[in-house]
């Protein structure tokens, strides 16, 4: 009886693993959430910009896709990642909102595809929140962090976004009180401002 107790954690375990969301940035663990994958990307390996640490794609492998992302409360939860917005950074072309590069003094942000909602909410702030020292920043919506698509020249040839991001410059992190040199992930709340 013990022996099959063990087993049914087992499998509830990799379920619960299986259904994981991979992130952008760094292959760790993030779950989906309220929202499901609309399909799957299969990925082309080729080499990306890793100033910020990105994942670069590999041949083979199954990234999920997303068109949705959590509900946006007032107090949102989500992984705020590190993202150069500026010529030859990390985050590839210009800026979805206006097709520009912004310097990484800038307090800029790209949203996770399902949070972009078609450019809905570019060039208009959000509160970012960060729980661990209660620090908080305002910072401009200039980008999608594509949750769809990826593995292409056009996004660094790195795997989508998941669900759940919100790509910050280092000014943004510098302004929650953590050094970008220490940036990876970190979970955050966010809302409209």
């Amino acid at each position: 009886m013990k022996m099959k107790m063990m087993l049914i954690i087992a499998f509830v375990l990799m379920l619960s693993i299986s259904t994981a969301k991979c992130s952008r940035r760094d292959g760790e663990r993030i779950l989906a959430s309220s929202c499901k994958p609309s399909g799957f990307l299969k990925g082309n390996s080729h080499e990306c910009n890793r100033r910020h640490n990105s994942e670069c794609c590999k041949s083979g492998e199954k990234y999920p896709q997303y068109k949705c992302s959590p509900r946006v409360t007032e107090k949102t939860k989500a992984t705020l990642s590190l993202n150069g917005f500026d010529r030859n950074e990390d985050g590839g072309g210009p800026s979805e909102c206006d097709g520009k590069y912004h310097k990484n003094s800038e307090l800029v942000v790209a949203l996770s595809t399902g949070w972009y909602a078609g450019g809905s909410r570019c060039h208009k702030q959000i509160q970012i929140n960060n729980p661990g020292n209660g620090r908080s920043v305002k910072a401009m919506v200039v980008d999608e962090c594509d949750s769809f698509s990826g593995c292409d020249k056009v996004h660094d040839f790195q795997p989508p976004c998941a669900n759940n991001i919100v790509d910050a410059s280092p000014a943004v992190w510098k302004a929650l009180g953590v050094d970008d040199k220490d940036a990876g992930l970190m979970s955050i709340t966010w809302s409209d401002a």
